[in-house]
């Protein structure tokens, strides 16, 4: 078993926990399923499973431990809580921004937040964007955040005008 951590997000799932920690594993570097525990006949009268269905998956994300739960239909993903991918560079948030988004809820998508085809929020980031916010000169930061505030995927260059004025 892999070490664990002391805070491990848990994400709940009708039928789709493998499905998508296979999906997020292929877009991050350094992932990986970790465990797999599946239903058995053990209390079916209860979870109404087949034996054999995944239970649990457990992944890393970028060195980042999950788990993935079927838990049945019960409970949906909002945007009260949401996941960010901090980014160096304008092709990371490009290639984060659509492999994430691919066949999510293109409505959802606005200043860098988007959801993906199973309906968790994600916040795709490029770190300068955090440096010219938090800038003191309110000048600044104010048109960042103008400019931040019509985007929907997240354009460092144009946040770098906005920046400079």
């Amino acid at each position: 078993m892999p070490n664990i951590q002391r805070i491990t997000p848990f994400f709940w799932f009708d039928t789709e926990a493998e499905e998508a920690a296979k999906f997020y594993t292929s877009i991050f570097k350094n992932s990986q399923i970790t465990t797999v525990t599946r239903y058995s006949e053990a209390g079916r009268e209860v979870h109404g499973k087949q034996p054999g269905t995944a239970l649990t998956v457990g992944f890393l994300l970028d060195g980042q431990h999950f788990t993935a739960l079927n838990g049945g239909p019960q409970f949906k993903f909002g945007e009260a809580v949401s996941f960010v991918v901090h980014c160096e560079t304008q092709e990371e948030v490009d290639y984060y921004w659509e492999k994430l988004g691919a066949g999510g809820d293109s409505k959802a998508q606005q200043c860098g937040w988007l959801k993906d085809k199973f309906g968790l929020a994600w916040q795709i980031v490029p770190d300068a964007m955090i440096k010219m916010l938090t800038d003191p000169d309110k000048a600044k930061s104010g048109r960042v955040m103008q400019a931040l505030m019509q985007m929907k995927k997240l354009d460092l260059a144009a946040l770098e005008r906005a920046y400079a004025g």
